[in-house]
């Protein structure tokens, strides 16, 4: 059983890697002998995880990308091949919402920006595809290779008020599948691709439709959202780990193209 979960000495790229999630990730990938490349926009925030995992006792770089400009991905891309020499694990990381692209009381849907959109919808969606041609690249030249996307509940049945984020979390999921055939077919079927749908996790992008930011109370979104997850409470970093380690381990060596929700029974509950 611990030979099927040892991921000693294997290469992890982490984009968005500075995120409340990705972090959590990385740390946990980091303290079980996996080289962790952590990719952020921003570059300092990046660099803080990374000296957090060394002075631990791990083996981190801090790399900065912008994942919707193809030549920036490349070009971190050949940072971690000149540090690592391979890929072996790439996380989709990068992603999340805006308030400019979210219906309020203040915006209505008829009125919500179409840059704003078109930046929650590219963010998303463009911004796992480009880091998993450039990196996926590198795994189809080796034969072998694991992706995990970021999905979302929000995938699977679209949530009121986050127009473009549900639009791109779904084609976060259509395209983990797609892909998941795709290379198997086409490059190697030891390079597997499934992605993981976090329930409601307080992050940066979401805090602002979960909590008061006058009283720090639950919102009333939020109180919907507990008593709607039959667990009753938000999930913390931590509980994605273990899904995680499965993934990307050779313990799901036949689990391919599959979206695995982590919510607290969210979406198993009707409501009644």
């Amino acid at each position: 059983m611990a030979d099927l979960f040892d991921i000693t000495g294997r290469v992890a790229v982490i984009t968005g890697g500075g995120g409340v999630l990705c972090s959590e990730m990385a740390r946990a990938l980091a303290s079980r002998g996996v080289k962790v490349a952590v990719l952020d926009i921003n570059e300092k925030q990046a660099e803080a995880l990374a000296e957090e995992i060394k002075n631990q006792g791990g083996n981190a770089i801090a790399v900065a990308v912008d994942v919707l400009d193809r030549a920036s991905v490349e070009r971190a891309r050949d940072v971690v091949l000149a540090k690592y020499g391979t890929v072996d694990i790439l996380i989709n990381g990068a992603g999340g919402n805006k308030p400019e692209a979210t219906v309020s009381d203040d915006m209505s849907f008829f009125d919500l920006p179409v840059e704003a959109i078109q930046w929650v919808f590219n963010l998303n969606i463009l911004g796992t595809i480009l880091p998993t041609q450039v990196f996926g690249k590198v795994m189809a030249e080796r034969g072998k290779g694991v992706v995990i996307n970021i999905s979302s509940m929000a995938a699977f049945r679209p949530l009121t008020r986050t127009v473009a984020y549900c639009a791109a979390k779904a084609a976060v999921s259509n395209f983990t599948q797609w892909m998941a055939v795709h290379f198997s077919q086409n490059y190697s079927p030891n390079i597997r691709v499934n992605a993981l749908a976090p329930g409601f996790f307080l992050t940066k992008q979401n805090y602002y439709l979960l909590v008061d930011k006058e009283t720090g109370e639950p919102t009333e979104r939020g109180r919907r959202i507990i008593s709607h997850t039959p667990m009753g409470r938000y999930g913390e970093p931590a509980d994605l780990i273990g899904t995680l380690l499965w993934l990307v381990s050779d313990a799901s060596s036949f689990v391919n193209g599959v979206v695995v929700p982590v919510d607290g029974a969210f979406q198993a509950y009707s409501g009644v």
